[in-house]
């Protein structure tokens, strides 16, 4: 029995939409996004063998929880299909990617539904920034902070700069402009229309206010409303699926690596574990080393593009040397030399990422996953890079508390 799960295909919603002034509920979004992936996978809702959704705060945002009972009544096809929920911060969509994909390498099901969801434009922002507080240790981390994510992510900052010399913020206000130009381009970007000057990414207070600590607005991922989903299969089914739509398997895509770590909860036992070691977050590092590995993967060069979990600009200058692009501590090299810029020779985020594209928590590593099918598959419209054929994928939950990886790859 083959283990390769193969990527059928799938379908996001527009992260620019507020489902709440619609008069659109959480249920609302998942039942339009699964039909539209459905309709674009030509699948039925009776293909579907089971489903697993990745969620994180619906239960605050939307005093809802039980998200796969709602799944089961999208659709009369659909009742009676076991569905879970997986929960891991803003690595939530990942982790129901995972178990979905275990199911099918154990020969539990031939084709299984992944779906990502948040919907949390329904609160003010301080409300939000509130709820997502919760993938932090509730009274023990950043209790003085108004915002805690920024407040996390510039303590990032702040240990890069004892590790390795100051974050110089012109890197990381470059790492955020090339987010945002690349969101121009995808047609499913909260922020695609939005305005920028020549100074709104640099450290002018007043075109780029301080959030928290190091942090300023434009380096910040979007809160977004937002539902993506994939369909994952064995071989079996992707050969099956193919020759009765008149494809090849070689039109498909397939996991071909991945990779899965825990780091501590605490983000001060999280800098303990990388006193004795060359990286700041190297639980992130071996996470992707041990993706690489499974990918057969010798040098990230290797790979066509990567899309990187960029809630904060300084997510993803952390996430460039623990991939391998350039050494420890000399993040800044990559965006100076053009090396992830669309043109450059490892395109980073190409889809716009969490700053551009937009960040629904429980969606983003669906999502994510999505955007690496349309790569390897040409399927990526403007957002296209040449000759893809190998995307990798970061996604982290927390501060960098939960961390998953993946390799997508064409079907040779």
């Amino acid at each position: 029995m083959s283990n390769t799960v193969y990527i059928l295909g799938g379908a996001q919603s527009d992260f620019a939409r507020n489902w709440h002034r619609e008069g659109l509920g959480i249920d609302a979004m998942m039942g339009e996004v699964l039909m539209q992936g459905l309709e674009q996978a030509r699948l039925e809702p009776h293909d579907i063998d089971c489903v697993h959704v990745g969620n994180f705060t619906a239960e605050l945002f939307c005093q809802q929880g039980q998200l796969g009972g709602m799944v089961a009544g999208l659709h009369p096809d659909l009742s009676g299909k076991p569905t879970s929920r997986h929960e891991a911060a803003c690595a939530s969509g990942s982790i129901a990617m995972l178990s979905a994909a275990a199911e099918i390498e154990a020969g539990r099901y031939g084709l299984v539904c992944v779906l990502g969801v948040e919907y949390m434009r329904n609160v003010h922002g301080d409300k939000a920034a509130e709820y997502l507080g919760a993938a932090a240790w509730a009274g023990r981390e950043w209790t003085d902070a108004t915002y805690v994510w920024p407040a996390a992510f510039s303590d990032l900052i702040d240990a890069y700069g004892e590790k390795y010399g100051r974050v110089d913020y012109a890197h990381l206000g470059e790492i955020a402009r090339i987010n945002y130009d690349n969101a121009r381009r995808n047609p499913y970007a909260q922020t695609r229309k939005w305005d920028f000057n020549d100074k709104s990414f640099t450290e002018d207070d007043e075109a780029n206010p301080v959030i928290e600590g190091r942090i300023r607005r434009n380096d910040c991922g979007q809160v977004t409303d937002g539902a993506a989903v994939v369909f994952l299969a064995s071989e079996d089914r992707a050969r099956d699926y193919a020759k009765a739509r008149g494809l090849a398997l070689s039109d498909l895509a397939k996991i071909e690596g991945w990779g899965h770590r825990t780091a501590p909860m605490l983000f001060e036992d999280k800098l303990k574990e990388s006193r004795n070691s060359r990286y700041v977050l190297p639980q992130v590092q071996k996470t992707i080393t041990e993706c690489f590995t499974r990918a057969g993967v010798d040098n990230v060069f290797q790979l066509d593009a990567i899309e990187t979990h960029d809630c904060f600009a300084m997510t993803e200058y952390a996430a460039i040397d623990c991939f391998g692009i350039t050494e420890p501590g000399e993040s800044w090299k990559a965006v100076e030399e053009g090396v992830i810029a669309a043109d450059g020779k490892l395109p980073i985020n190409p889809s716009g990422g969490l700053i551009g594209l937009g960040h629904p928590v429980g969606a983003t590593g669906v999502r994510m996953m999505l955007d690496g099918y349309r790569q390897v598959t040409g399927q990526a419209g403007d957002c296209q890079v040449d000759g893809a054929r190998r995307v990798g994928l970061l996604n982290i939950g927390g501060s960098t508390t939960t961390i998953a990886s993946f390799v997508v790859g064409a079907v040779a």
